[in-house]
Protein backbone atom coordinates (compact mmCIF):
# COMPACT_ATOMS: atom_id res chain seq x y z
CA UNK A 1 0.00 0.00 0.00
CA UNK A 2 1.12 3.61 -1.13
CA UNK A 3 2.50 5.66 1.93
CA UNK A 4 0.31 8.54 0.70
CA UNK A 5 -3.00 6.30 0.80
CA UNK A 6 -5.84 6.95 2.78
CA UNK A 7 -6.48 5.43 5.89
CA UNK A 8 -10.11 3.16 6.36
CA UNK A 9 -12.91 5.60 6.71
CA UNK A 10 -14.34 3.30 9.85
CA UNK A 11 -10.89 4.41 11.45
CA UNK A 12 -11.47 8.30 10.06
CA UNK A 13 -14.89 8.31 11.34
CA UNK A 14 -14.69 7.01 14.96
CA UNK A 15 -15.95 10.40 16.51
CA UNK A 16 -19.75 10.47 15.66
CA UNK A 17 -21.76 13.91 13.87
CA UNK A 18 -23.19 15.75 17.56
CA UNK A 19 -25.03 18.86 18.31
CA UNK A 20 -22.43 21.32 19.17
CA UNK A 21 -23.38 24.07 22.08
CA UNK A 22 -24.08 27.40 19.76
CA UNK A 23 -26.80 29.84 18.52
CA UNK A 24 -28.62 28.47 15.82
CA UNK A 25 -28.25 30.58 12.83
CA UNK A 26 -31.60 32.85 11.43
CA UNK A 27 -32.67 31.83 8.03
CA UNK A 28 -29.65 29.46 7.38
CA UNK A 29 -31.17 27.85 3.95
CA UNK A 30 -29.92 29.40 0.59
CA UNK A 31 -30.72 28.00 -2.42
CA UNK A 32 -28.68 28.16 -5.04
CA UNK A 33 -28.25 28.57 -9.42
CA UNK A 34 -25.13 26.78 -10.19
CA UNK A 35 -22.55 26.19 -12.88
CA UNK A 36 -22.30 24.24 -15.91
CA UNK A 37 -19.36 23.14 -17.63
CA UNK A 38 -20.04 21.65 -21.27
CA UNK A 39 -16.81 19.99 -21.80
CA UNK A 40 -16.00 18.03 -25.11
CA UNK A 41 -15.44 14.48 -22.96
CA UNK A 42 -19.21 15.51 -21.38
CA UNK A 43 -21.74 13.18 -21.83
CA UNK A 44 -24.71 14.10 -24.39
CA UNK A 45 -28.13 15.35 -22.64
CA UNK A 46 -30.06 12.41 -22.59
CA UNK A 47 -27.05 10.20 -20.72
CA UNK A 48 -26.02 12.92 -18.71
CA UNK A 49 -27.04 12.75 -14.61
CA UNK A 50 -25.43 16.19 -14.64
CA UNK A 51 -28.00 17.40 -17.60
CA UNK A 52 -31.04 15.57 -15.95
CA UNK A 53 -30.12 17.47 -12.80
CA UNK A 54 -30.10 21.18 -14.33
CA UNK A 55 -32.89 20.35 -16.28
CA UNK A 56 -34.93 19.21 -12.78
CA UNK A 57 -33.79 22.33 -11.46
CA UNK A 58 -35.98 24.17 -14.07
CA UNK A 59 -32.80 25.37 -16.18
CA UNK A 60 -33.03 24.75 -19.59
CA UNK A 61 -30.84 22.34 -21.12
CA UNK A 62 -29.28 22.37 -24.92
CA UNK A 63 -29.94 19.06 -26.64
CA UNK A 64 -26.80 19.57 -29.12
CA UNK A 65 -24.21 20.36 -26.29
CA UNK A 66 -22.46 17.85 -24.04
CA UNK A 67 -22.85 18.20 -20.23
CA UNK A 68 -19.41 17.25 -18.38
CA UNK A 69 -19.68 19.04 -14.87
CA UNK A 70 -21.95 21.06 -12.11
CA UNK A 71 -20.38 23.07 -9.56
CA UNK A 72 -21.62 23.81 -6.61
CA UNK A 73 -19.36 26.39 -4.91
CA UNK A 74 -17.80 29.96 -4.55
CA UNK A 75 -14.25 29.63 -7.32
CA UNK A 76 -14.60 32.07 -9.64
CA UNK A 77 -14.49 29.97 -13.10
CA UNK A 78 -17.55 29.13 -11.99
CA UNK A 79 -19.07 30.66 -8.95
CA UNK A 80 -22.74 29.66 -7.21
CA UNK A 81 -24.94 32.43 -7.65
CA UNK A 82 -28.08 32.72 -5.18
CA UNK A 83 -31.61 32.94 -5.25
CA UNK A 84 -32.96 33.87 -2.85
CA UNK A 85 -34.37 37.31 -2.37
CA UNK A 86 -31.98 40.36 -0.64
CA UNK A 87 -28.77 38.63 -2.55
CA UNK A 88 -31.13 37.12 -5.66
CA UNK A 89 -28.23 36.64 -8.84
CA UNK A 90 -24.89 37.32 -6.62
CA UNK A 91 -22.53 35.16 -5.95
CA UNK A 92 -22.54 32.64 -2.94
CA UNK A 93 -18.80 34.82 -1.71
CA UNK A 94 -20.66 38.05 -1.43
CA UNK A 95 -23.04 36.58 1.08
CA UNK A 96 -20.25 34.97 3.15
CA UNK A 97 -18.25 38.06 3.21
CA UNK A 98 -20.83 39.78 4.09
CA UNK A 99 -22.35 37.08 7.01
CA UNK A 100 -18.63 35.72 7.91
CA UNK A 101 -20.68 33.91 10.47
CA UNK A 102 -22.49 31.90 8.36
CA UNK A 103 -19.05 30.04 8.23
CA UNK A 104 -18.76 28.86 11.57
CA UNK A 105 -15.64 26.77 12.87
CA UNK A 106 -14.19 27.25 9.26
CA UNK A 107 -14.08 31.06 8.81
CA UNK A 108 -10.66 30.95 11.48
CA UNK A 109 -9.37 28.06 9.67
CA UNK A 110 -9.97 28.95 5.91
CA UNK A 111 -10.87 32.39 5.79
CA UNK A 112 -14.10 34.50 4.20
CA UNK A 113 -14.23 31.45 1.36
CA UNK A 114 -16.13 28.45 1.35
CA UNK A 115 -13.06 25.49 1.70
CA UNK A 116 -14.25 22.94 -0.34
CA UNK A 117 -15.99 22.91 -4.10
CA UNK A 118 -18.46 20.42 -5.11
CA UNK A 119 -19.38 18.87 -8.34
CA UNK A 120 -21.28 16.29 -10.49
CA UNK A 121 -19.62 14.79 -13.01
CA UNK A 122 -20.68 12.71 -16.57
CA UNK A 123 -17.88 11.32 -17.91
CA UNK A 124 -18.30 10.34 -21.62
CA UNK A 125 -15.14 10.10 -22.71
CA UNK A 126 -11.40 10.07 -20.62
CA UNK A 127 -10.22 13.22 -19.33
CA UNK A 128 -6.69 14.10 -19.22
CA UNK A 129 -3.57 12.42 -17.50
CA UNK A 130 -3.37 14.67 -14.96
CA UNK A 131 -2.02 15.78 -11.24
CA UNK A 132 -3.01 18.45 -8.78
CA UNK A 133 -0.37 20.73 -7.72
CA UNK A 134 0.37 21.09 -4.12
CA UNK A 135 -0.06 24.47 -2.06
CA UNK A 136 3.73 25.45 -2.79
CA UNK A 137 3.90 24.66 -6.60
CA UNK A 138 -0.23 25.88 -6.79
CA UNK A 139 1.59 29.32 -6.12
CA UNK A 140 4.63 29.22 -8.50
CA UNK A 141 2.60 27.76 -11.22
CA UNK A 142 -0.03 30.82 -10.35
CA UNK A 143 2.56 33.17 -10.34
CA UNK A 144 4.33 32.27 -13.96
CA UNK A 145 1.21 31.11 -15.80
CA UNK A 146 -2.03 32.92 -14.44
CA UNK A 147 -3.69 32.03 -17.66
CA UNK A 148 -3.81 28.18 -17.37
CA UNK A 149 -3.38 27.72 -13.70
CA UNK A 150 -6.57 29.70 -12.46
CA UNK A 151 -5.55 30.00 -8.37
CA UNK A 152 -2.61 29.53 -5.96
CA UNK A 153 -4.28 26.99 -4.33
CA UNK A 154 -3.80 23.07 -4.05
CA UNK A 155 -6.08 20.51 -5.06
CA UNK A 156 -6.65 16.99 -3.48
CA UNK A 157 -9.78 15.49 -4.29
CA UNK A 158 -12.39 12.57 -3.87
CA UNK A 159 -14.51 10.87 -6.63
CA UNK A 160 -17.60 8.83 -5.22
CA UNK A 161 -19.06 6.68 -8.09
CA UNK A 162 -22.45 7.33 -8.99
CA UNK A 163 -22.32 4.41 -11.47
CA UNK A 164 -19.75 2.11 -12.37
CA UNK A 165 -16.73 3.88 -12.57
CA UNK A 166 -13.56 3.62 -14.77
CA UNK A 167 -10.44 5.59 -13.80
CA UNK A 168 -6.51 5.86 -14.06
CA UNK A 169 -4.91 6.11 -10.55
CA UNK A 170 -1.26 5.93 -9.00
CA UNK A 171 1.18 4.23 -10.04
CA UNK A 172 0.92 0.43 -10.65
CA UNK A 173 2.85 -1.76 -8.42
CA UNK A 174 6.54 -2.84 -9.07
CA UNK A 175 5.98 -6.14 -9.88
CA UNK A 176 2.81 -5.62 -12.45
CA UNK A 177 4.62 -2.99 -14.22
CA UNK A 178 7.35 -5.23 -15.11
CA UNK A 179 4.77 -7.54 -16.38
CA UNK A 180 3.27 -4.43 -18.72
CA UNK A 181 7.14 -4.42 -20.25
CA UNK A 182 6.71 -7.71 -20.80
CA UNK A 183 3.13 -7.42 -22.26
CA UNK A 184 3.42 -4.24 -24.07
CA UNK A 185 6.92 -4.33 -25.87
CA UNK A 186 6.07 -1.37 -27.58
CA UNK A 187 5.34 -0.01 -24.63
CA UNK A 188 9.07 -1.22 -22.88
CA UNK A 189 10.57 0.23 -26.35
CA UNK A 190 9.22 3.62 -25.97
CA UNK A 191 10.53 3.40 -22.63
CA UNK A 192 13.85 2.56 -23.78
CA UNK A 193 16.56 -0.41 -22.77
CA UNK A 194 18.24 1.95 -20.01
CA UNK A 195 15.25 2.84 -18.68
CA UNK A 196 13.67 -0.61 -18.58
CA UNK A 197 17.21 -2.41 -16.96
CA UNK A 198 16.55 0.27 -14.29
CA UNK A 199 13.40 -1.13 -13.64
CA UNK A 200 14.47 -4.33 -13.39
CA UNK A 201 17.23 -3.86 -11.23
CA UNK A 202 15.02 -1.90 -8.59
CA UNK A 203 12.87 -4.78 -8.47
CA UNK A 204 15.24 -5.96 -5.73
CA UNK A 205 14.66 -3.01 -4.05
CA UNK A 206 11.84 -2.46 -1.16
CA UNK A 207 8.89 -0.52 -2.11
CA UNK A 208 9.29 3.57 -1.44
CA UNK A 209 12.87 3.09 -2.36
CA UNK A 210 15.06 5.76 -4.04
CA UNK A 211 16.16 3.44 -6.35
CA UNK A 212 12.37 2.41 -6.93
CA UNK A 213 11.68 6.01 -7.20
CA UNK A 214 14.27 6.75 -9.41
CA UNK A 215 13.67 4.19 -11.70
CA UNK A 216 9.98 4.45 -12.25
CA UNK A 217 10.65 8.62 -13.07
CA UNK A 218 12.87 8.08 -15.35
CA UNK A 219 10.86 5.76 -16.96
CA UNK A 220 7.46 7.37 -16.82
CA UNK A 221 9.53 10.94 -17.79
CA UNK A 222 10.97 8.61 -20.76
CA UNK A 223 7.38 8.14 -22.18
CA UNK A 224 5.21 11.65 -21.03
CA UNK A 225 8.50 12.98 -22.87
CA UNK A 226 8.69 11.40 -26.17
CA UNK A 227 8.61 13.14 -29.38
CA UNK A 228 4.96 13.37 -30.94
CA UNK A 229 5.45 11.31 -34.31
CA UNK A 230 7.43 8.74 -32.56
CA UNK A 231 4.74 8.07 -29.42
CA UNK A 232 2.59 8.02 -32.22
CA UNK A 233 4.54 5.59 -34.25
CA UNK A 234 4.39 3.35 -31.32
CA UNK A 235 0.64 3.25 -30.52
CA UNK A 236 0.38 2.15 -33.72
CA UNK A 237 1.99 -0.67 -33.89
CA UNK A 238 0.52 -1.26 -30.17
CA UNK A 239 -2.84 -1.61 -31.42
CA UNK A 240 -2.17 -3.02 -34.46
CA UNK A 241 -1.01 -6.06 -32.98
CA UNK A 242 -3.58 -6.27 -30.58
CA UNK A 243 -6.16 -5.88 -33.26
CA UNK A 244 -4.37 -9.41 -35.32
CA UNK A 245 -4.43 -10.81 -31.58
CA UNK A 246 -7.92 -10.38 -30.95
CA UNK A 247 -8.71 -11.21 -34.78
CA UNK A 248 -6.80 -14.52 -34.24
CA UNK A 249 -9.18 -15.41 -31.34
CA UNK A 250 -6.76 -14.21 -28.52
CA UNK A 251 -9.08 -13.04 -25.39
CA UNK A 252 -7.55 -9.04 -24.50
CA UNK A 253 -7.05 -8.21 -21.03
CA UNK A 254 -9.11 -5.27 -19.82
CA UNK A 255 -5.92 -3.33 -19.49
CA UNK A 256 -5.60 -4.11 -23.51
CA UNK A 257 -9.04 -3.34 -24.37
CA UNK A 258 -8.79 0.24 -22.55
CA UNK A 259 -5.57 1.09 -24.92
CA UNK A 260 -8.06 0.58 -28.00
CA UNK A 261 -10.80 2.32 -26.78
CA UNK A 262 -8.47 5.39 -25.88
CA UNK A 263 -6.61 5.07 -29.08
CA UNK A 264 -10.16 5.47 -30.79
CA UNK A 265 -10.60 8.52 -28.21
CA UNK A 266 -7.22 10.31 -28.73
CA UNK A 267 -5.42 8.62 -32.08
CA UNK A 268 -1.76 8.62 -31.36
CA UNK A 269 -1.83 9.88 -28.09
CA UNK A 270 1.50 9.30 -26.02
CA UNK A 271 -0.91 8.78 -22.79
CA UNK A 272 -2.14 5.76 -24.54
CA UNK A 273 0.75 4.31 -23.84
CA UNK A 274 1.13 6.09 -20.64
CA UNK A 275 -1.71 4.67 -19.36
CA UNK A 276 -0.02 1.39 -19.03
CA UNK A 277 1.88 2.85 -15.49
CA UNK A 278 -0.98 4.10 -13.81
CA UNK A 279 -3.69 1.54 -11.71
CA UNK A 280 -7.16 0.58 -13.77
CA UNK A 281 -10.10 0.99 -10.93
CA UNK A 282 -13.41 -0.09 -12.26
CA UNK A 283 -15.13 1.50 -8.87
CA UNK A 284 -18.95 0.61 -7.91
CA UNK A 285 -21.57 2.85 -7.23
CA UNK A 286 -21.06 4.13 -3.28
CA UNK A 287 -16.75 3.42 -3.75
CA UNK A 288 -15.01 6.53 -3.30
CA UNK A 289 -10.90 7.40 -3.94
CA UNK A 290 -9.28 9.80 -2.57
CA UNK A 291 -6.22 11.51 -4.53
CA UNK A 292 -4.08 13.40 -2.54
CA UNK A 293 -1.74 16.41 -4.23
CA UNK A 294 0.79 15.21 -6.96
CA UNK A 295 -1.08 11.88 -7.57
CA UNK A 296 -1.31 10.74 -11.49
CA UNK A 297 -4.91 10.21 -12.30
CA UNK A 298 -7.32 10.33 -15.31
CA UNK A 299 -11.05 9.56 -15.40
CA UNK A 300 -12.10 7.38 -18.22
CA UNK A 301 -16.29 6.63 -18.22
CA UNK A 302 -18.60 6.39 -15.79
CA UNK A 303 -21.03 9.24 -13.43
CA UNK A 304 -19.45 10.35 -9.78
CA UNK A 305 -19.95 13.36 -7.09
CA UNK A 306 -16.44 14.69 -6.32
CA UNK A 307 -15.40 17.20 -3.76
CA UNK A 308 -12.16 18.93 -3.68
CA UNK A 309 -10.30 22.20 -2.23
CA UNK A 310 -11.42 25.38 -3.66
CA UNK A 311 -9.27 24.97 -6.51
CA UNK A 312 -9.13 24.49 -10.32
CA UNK A 313 -5.45 23.64 -11.28
CA UNK A 314 -4.85 20.87 -13.16
CA UNK A 315 -1.23 20.17 -14.97
CA UNK A 316 -2.12 18.06 -17.94
CA UNK A 317 0.51 15.87 -20.29
CA UNK A 318 -1.35 13.17 -21.84
CA UNK A 319 -4.80 12.28 -23.26
CA UNK A 320 -5.86 15.88 -24.13
CA UNK A 321 -5.81 18.28 -26.93
CA UNK A 322 -5.22 20.74 -24.22
CA UNK A 323 -1.86 22.37 -23.05
CA UNK A 324 0.54 19.83 -21.70
CA UNK A 325 3.13 20.61 -19.29
CA UNK A 326 5.45 17.46 -18.93
CA UNK A 327 7.94 19.19 -17.28
CA UNK A 328 5.79 20.31 -14.19
CA UNK A 329 3.98 17.42 -13.91
CA UNK A 330 7.00 14.47 -13.94
CA UNK A 331 8.94 16.99 -11.62
CA UNK A 332 6.03 16.79 -8.94
CA UNK A 333 4.39 13.52 -8.80
CA UNK A 334 5.13 11.31 -5.73
CA UNK A 335 5.59 8.05 -7.47
CA UNK A 336 4.40 5.99 -4.65
CA UNK A 337 3.32 2.62 -6.49
CA UNK A 338 0.57 0.56 -5.39
CA UNK A 339 -3.37 0.29 -5.33
CA UNK A 340 -5.69 3.16 -3.69
CA UNK A 341 -7.63 2.65 -0.67
CA UNK A 342 -11.20 2.29 -2.06
CA UNK A 343 -13.72 4.30 0.71
CA UNK A 344 -16.88 2.68 0.79
CA UNK A 345 -19.01 5.50 4.00
CA UNK A 346 -19.22 4.65 7.55
CA UNK A 347 -22.45 4.88 9.25
CA UNK A 348 -22.33 7.37 12.38
CA UNK A 349 -24.25 8.05 15.13
CA UNK A 350 -26.39 10.88 13.80
CA UNK A 351 -29.03 8.80 11.58
CA UNK A 352 -29.05 5.42 10.15
CA UNK A 353 -29.62 6.84 7.24
CA UNK A 354 -25.68 8.71 7.05
CA UNK A 355 -22.67 7.78 5.80
CA UNK A 356 -19.69 9.73 5.70
CA UNK A 357 -16.68 9.77 3.87
CA UNK A 358 -13.66 11.36 5.30
CA UNK A 359 -10.68 11.48 3.33
CA UNK A 360 -6.88 12.70 5.20
CA UNK A 361 -7.80 16.20 3.60
CA UNK A 362 -8.57 19.01 6.13
CA UNK A 363 -10.84 21.03 3.62
CA UNK A 364 -13.76 18.35 3.18
CA UNK A 365 -15.59 15.25 3.72
CA UNK A 366 -18.58 14.09 1.48
CA UNK A 367 -21.95 12.59 3.36
CA UNK A 368 -24.71 10.53 1.56
CA UNK A 369 -27.80 10.70 3.25
CA UNK A 370 -30.63 7.62 1.63
CA UNK A 371 -33.79 8.21 3.74
CA UNK A 372 -37.34 5.70 2.79
CA UNK A 373 -40.16 7.57 2.19
CA UNK A 374 -41.66 8.41 5.54
CA UNK A 375 -38.63 8.88 7.58
CA UNK A 376 -38.46 12.13 9.90
CA UNK A 377 -35.52 13.06 11.75
CA UNK A 378 -33.32 15.61 12.59
CA UNK A 379 -29.30 16.10 10.95
CA UNK A 380 -27.53 17.87 14.10
CA UNK A 381 -25.10 21.35 12.98
CA UNK A 382 -22.35 20.99 11.43
CA UNK A 383 -19.23 22.80 13.26
CA UNK A 384 -18.89 24.60 9.27
CA UNK A 385 -20.69 25.01 6.11
CA UNK A 386 -22.70 22.04 4.17
CA UNK A 387 -23.46 22.36 0.68
CA UNK A 388 -26.76 20.21 0.19
CA UNK A 389 -27.65 18.49 -3.60
CA UNK A 390 -30.82 16.40 -3.72
CA UNK A 391 -30.20 14.01 -6.58
CA UNK A 392 -33.32 11.12 -6.11
CA UNK A 393 -36.18 11.39 -4.00
CA UNK A 394 -37.74 14.82 -1.79
CA UNK A 395 -37.60 16.25 1.04
CA UNK A 396 -38.84 18.51 3.53
CA UNK A 397 -36.33 20.92 5.30
CA UNK A 398 -36.80 23.04 8.43
CA UNK A 399 -34.24 25.27 9.86
CA UNK A 400 -33.35 28.27 11.72
CA UNK A 401 -36.98 29.69 11.04
CA UNK A 402 -37.26 28.84 7.74
CA UNK A 403 -39.55 25.65 5.89
CA UNK A 404 -38.15 24.65 2.11
CA UNK A 405 -39.41 21.55 0.20
CA UNK A 406 -36.48 20.07 -1.98
CA UNK A 407 -36.59 17.89 -4.56
CA UNK A 408 -34.51 16.13 -7.39
CA UNK A 409 -31.97 19.44 -8.44
CA UNK A 410 -31.75 21.65 -5.70
CA UNK A 411 -29.00 22.91 -4.79
CA UNK A 412 -28.61 24.85 -1.03
CA UNK A 413 -25.85 26.05 1.12
CA UNK A 414 -26.34 25.47 4.70
CA UNK A 415 -24.91 27.51 7.50
CA UNK A 416 -22.89 26.51 9.80
CA UNK A 417 -24.59 25.93 13.64
CA UNK A 418 -27.70 25.00 11.58
CA UNK A 419 -29.67 21.80 12.33
CA UNK A 420 -31.59 20.11 10.18
CA UNK A 421 -35.48 18.78 10.25
CA UNK A 422 -36.13 16.65 7.42
CA UNK A 423 -38.97 14.50 5.87
CA UNK A 424 -38.44 12.26 3.34
CA UNK A 425 -41.87 12.43 1.42
CA UNK A 426 -40.07 9.52 -1.09
CA UNK A 427 -37.23 7.27 -1.33
CA UNK A 428 -34.60 9.72 -1.03
CA UNK A 429 -30.29 10.44 -2.24
CA UNK A 430 -29.17 13.64 -0.80
CA UNK A 431 -25.39 14.75 -0.92
CA UNK A 432 -23.78 17.20 1.35
CA UNK A 433 -20.52 18.59 1.02
CA UNK A 434 -18.94 19.30 4.43
CA UNK A 435 -15.81 20.74 6.16
CA UNK A 436 -13.44 17.49 7.30
CA UNK A 437 -14.50 16.82 10.78
CA UNK A 438 -10.98 16.13 12.02
CA UNK A 439 -10.13 19.49 11.53
CA UNK A 440 -12.44 20.60 14.07
CA UNK A 441 -11.21 18.01 16.53
CA UNK A 442 -8.82 19.66 19.83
Amino acid sequence: MCSSRVRSVDEACERPLEPRPAAAPQNPLKRLHCAVQQYAWGRNSEDSEVAQLVAASGQPVDLTKPYAELWMGTHPSGPSLLVDNGYAGQPLLTLLRDRPQMLGAALPRFGCDLPFLFKVLSVGTALSIQSHPDKELAERLHAEKPEIYKDANHKPEMALALTEFEALCAFVPHAELLESLEACPELAECCGSRCVEGLQAAASAPDGSPQRTAALRAAFHEVMACPPERAAAFVARMCERLKADAAAGRQLSPRELLSLRLELQYPGDVGVLAAWFLNYLRLQPGQAVALPANEPHAYISGEIVEVMATSDNVIRAGLTPKMRDVEALCSSLTYDQGLPELLTGAKVAASPHLAVYRPPFREFELWRYTPPAGTAEELPAADGPLMLLVQQGGLRVRSGGQTRNLQRGDVYFVAAGAALELQAAADSRVWFAACNGMGFEA
